[in-house]
């Protein structure tokens, strides 16, 4: 999807594009955007007490055109939650709109107790491989 992104974008000669996708998994299931607060609520109860996958892929079309891209695999895992902490969290509207139903950055890292991958990734753009793509297409950055 990321790589999709990146070839939507009109691009002039020698610039370069950035683009990203995130993805949620659980389980077998994946977890698309939250709609809504039921959407919500049923994702942090799917969540609640499990490990689940962050998937964020990453694209950049460098100034020669030449497609480079990766993916940052991240795992968290969310405390049991009770009833009282979904609503909150739901009624709060962070994470509206974020694949998941949530979002690290803010209120939801209280509700991790365990995370192994990129912090940056989980909240959807992974630093670490955007920095060695973003070389790989001949950007310099130091």
């Amino acid at each position: 999807m990321a790589e999709e992104k990146a070839a939507a974008v009109s691009r002039s000669d020698g610039e370069i594009v950035i683009a990203g996708d995130t993805t949620v998994a659980v389980g077998r299931r994946i977890l698309q955007q939250a709609a809504d607060e039921e959407m919500q609520r049923s994702f942090l109860k799917l969540l609640s007490g499990r490990r689940h996958h962050v998937l964020s892929a990453v694209c950049v079309i460098g100034a020669d055109g030449k497609v480079h891209s990766r993916i940052s695999d991240s795992i968290v895992r969310f405390k049991r939650l009770g009833d009282a902490e979904i609503d909150g969290y739901v009624k709060s509207g962070e994470g509206l709109g974020k694949a998941g139903g949530y979002a690290i950055q803010g209120r939801a890292e209280a509700l991790i107790d365990w995370m192994s991958g990129s912090h940056s990734g989980v909240i959807g753009l992974p630093l670490y491989e955007t920095r060695s793509l973003l070389r790989a297409a001949g950007y310099p950055l130091d």
